[in-house]
């Protein structure tokens, strides 16, 4: 259709190439507000799912330990939202569990992808986990939660799409890791771990058992002052010095029974133990044992480590994203309560042949006899 000039007599106040000019931009505001129009749609409707999948998040499904011949003591769980260095973090991020969730997976967002972890440690509660932890967060191709996400054992209908999500972002070459001391004594853990992967390298972090025990005892007159005294724990009858097997305190240091469930689905050589107590006189060494079997290059070294005479034992020079030196919190290194000598002696002759079985099983004398 041809438009007559006389009919349109305000454009013969321009020369042609200013109608082109206007003519053009008209055409450029048209298609930058057709695309504007489109993605309102779309974006505002992400947005709403994400919300949506925050307010439907499922609440923690807790798991008990449980084996077959004793009745399994645990500490009540805390309330969500209560701090506590044992527990998850309060401000821990839900969503709801992936319907069919790969655990070859990662996602991709700005800098790095969140993949679910190639390393795991595992245990134990009260052998020296938090400071294996954080000393390996020095490492540049370590990638690692702070927090134990407790999913293999609490968290686990939640789905690995949840567990993935807890994770830090890794770079191509970093090495994805978190810990939580209770997997080591939960029955489910080993299988449920090997259905995510069977190329998952774990790391338990093994301590004298009897000082472990009473460690751990240590830790919950801390929270509980109430509580009955060691020596009553331990024993089902004083007078004839049976042991309570029952208490988790005891059952946790019997590590060749828990090791005996995890050999069921993973070679002892995606296995490493670390001594806690060369964890303290030996840092640099147990560490380059831990950055061998990662497949890493020992980075961290003696150099990265002073000894605390007031906590009694190490601490790093410069912590993760720091300049200054770092120790382990105030709840690290308690003074332990005064027991018995006969009572410490019966429980040397109970773990005695447990030890014996776990020396033999990991080709290791750790030498707590």
């Amino acid at each position: 259709m041809e438009y007559s000039p006389s009919r349109f007599s305000p454009c013969r106040r321009f020369p042609g190439s200013v109608k082109k000019k206007t003519l053009l931009l008209s055409i450029m505001l048209v298609i930058w507000l057709f695309l504007v129009y489109s993605c309102v749609g779309p974006c505002s409707t992400g947005v709403l799912i994400e919300r949506s999948k925050e307010a439907s998040a499922p609440p923690d499904v807790l798991s008990g330990l449980r084996w077959e011949d004793v009745d399994y003591y645990e500490e009540p769980v805390a309330v969500r939202g209560v701090a506590s260095r044992d527990l998850l973090l309060s401000d821990e991020p839900e969503s709801p569990r992936a319907s069919e969730p790969s655990a070859l997976s990662s996602f991709s967002n700005g800098a790095g992808s969140k993949k679910l972890p190639q390393a795991i440690i595992i245990g134990v509660k009260k052998g020296g986990t938090r400071a294996l932890l954080e000393f390996l967060r020095v490492h540049p191709d370590i990638r690692a939660v702070g927090a134990e996400p407790h999913f293999f054992d609490r968290n686990y209908d939640n789905g690995l799409e949840w567990y993935r999500d807890l994770m830090p972002k890794t770079l191509e070459g970093q090495i994805t890791m978190e810990k939580t001391p209770s997997y080591f004594v939960t029955k489910e853990a080993p299988a449920r771990i090997s259905a995510m992967s069977r190329d998952t390298k774990l790391i338990v972090v093994v301590r004298d058992p009897v000082t472990r025990a009473i460690s751990d005892y240590t830790q919950t007159l801390s929270k509980k002052p109430d509580i009955p005294s060691f020596e009553s724990l331990t024993f089902k009858n004083a007078t004839t010095g049976l042991i309570d097997t029952s208490w988790s305190a005891i059952q946790i240091g019997i590590y060749a029974k828990h090791l005996d469930n995890w050999l069921q689905y993973f070679p002892m050589e995606q296995i490493l133990f670390v001594s806690g107590e060369r964890l303290i006189s030996d840092p640099a060494g147990e560490l380059g044992r831990v950055q061998d079997f990662l497949g890493l290059k020992r980075i961290i070294t003696d150099k990265h480590f002073y000894f605390n005479q007031t906590k009694g034992f190490p601490c790093l020079k410069k912590a993760e994203g720091s300049s200054k030196p770092h120790c382990l919190g105030k709840t690290k290194g308690r003074t332990h309560p005064d027991i018995r000598p006969q009572v410490v002696r019966r429980l040397r002759d109970f773990y005695r042949p447990f030890n014996m079985k776990f020396y033999q099983m990991t080709a290791h004398n750790f030498g707590w006899d």
